[in-house]
């Protein structure tokens, strides 16, 4: 075997170092592949070799960009990303060529989660609202009576449902949410819940005015409070600010019958218990093997599964409060997990 000189050796060694694979050092120098890769295994044997395929079309550097992006809210999807990349860098590559980069570094596609829009005036009324009631323990959240209004399908619901099945088999009955022309129907619903336990429930026919709110809280509400032997003087009573619900008329029942109300943030579901109630309720109704024929019905389910619901977890829901409250101090008054 003929010996290669020291300056072709050297050659080499200084090619294998810059990052040049065996058969690139070959074409380079002339030499035979056989001889780059025992100089390699002799005194280069640290050095990975090139995986070979295509070059990467994204760099450290690109990646490190992309999730900053991502991270920094200056794109939403991978589509975006890739067409900002191309304006800022010229780095021209595929949208799923960004996903799986995004994936590398543990990034998640989700869908959006639905809230209501915080406008500045929402955001200062929320931090403001969070900071007044930073103080208050489960005991006085547990003084609250907590109300709202849902809507109830008799077909479906409004949420997404999932379903596990096997890629490329066939669709099924299961793998289906059926609809109906027209929805099917539905109802809404007035509700109420304490630490004691739910309120009573109003079925709502048709629109909601000023004058069936404040004989809702004639009836519903004043029930609710003596079946569970609560002195209006002594709670305060929650509401979001529907305009039902602020009207003069709603206003002058509160101060008659000396009901403190909560000053509440608008656009803050978020920190109303009653909410996750709501879901609960339609999980137990979604359970039902059939759909309701009719939306009285709908409404006989709605009242039996509402009685089923435990004190406990109205306690929990109401226990979540300070929780909320700090998620909202943290937030600065912006958007939380709740």
């Amino acid at each position: 075997m003929r010996r290669i000189s020291e300056d072709t050796r050297n050659s080499i060694i200084a090619l294998i170092d810059s990052g040049l694979s065996s058969r690139e050092v070959e074409a380079r120098l002339g030499v035979s592949y056989r001889t780059v890769s025992r100089v390699r295994a002799k005194a280069r044997h640290d050095v990975q070799k090139s995986r070979g395929g295509r070059p990467a079309k994204l760099a450290a550097t690109d990646k490190r960009r992309l999730v900053r992006m991502v991270t920094s809210a200056r794109a939403d999807n991978a589509v975006q990303v890739t067409r900002q990349l191309k304006d800022t860098t010229n780095v021209d590559c595929s949208a799923q060529t960004v996903r799986r980069a995004l994936r590398e570094a543990s990034l998640e596609a989700s869908p959006k989660t639905k809230k209501p829009r915080l406008l500045s005036r929402h955001i200062r009324q929320r931090r403001d609202f969070a900071s007044d009631h930073r103080r208050w323990t489960t005991e006085d959240w547990k003084r609250v009576v907590w109300s709202d209004e849902t809507k109830i399908n008799r077909v479906g619901s409004d949420g997404r449902e999932w379903v596990w099945r096997q890629p490329g088999s066939a669709i099924t009955e299961q793998h289906v949410k059926g609809t109906v022309k027209g929805g099917g129907g539905s109802l809404m619903m007035w509700g109420c819940m304490t630490a004691q336990g739910v309120g009573h429930a109003c079925r709502i026919d048709g629109g909601m005015d000023a004058r069936l709110y404040t004989h809702i809280l004639g009836d519903e509400f004043l029930q609710t409070l003596a079946y569970y032997g609560l002195n209006k003087k002594e709670i305060t009573f929650q509401q979001d600010n529907d305009s039902k619900h602020t009207s003069h008329p709603a206003r002058q029942w509160f101060r008659d019958n000396g009901v403190e109300v909560l000053k509440w943030p608008s656009q803050s579901p978020d920190l109303n218990p009653i909410e996750h109630l709501w879901h609960r309720l339609k999980r137990q109704l979604a359970a039902y093997k059939t759909e309701p024929a009719s939306i009285d019905e709908l409404w006989e389910r709605v009242q039996a599964e509402w009685e089923k619901i435990p004190v406990q977890a109205c306690i929990d829901l109401i226990e979540s409060m300070p929780r909320r409250i700090a998620a909202v101090l943290k937030a600065k008054g912006g958007y939380t997990k709740y």
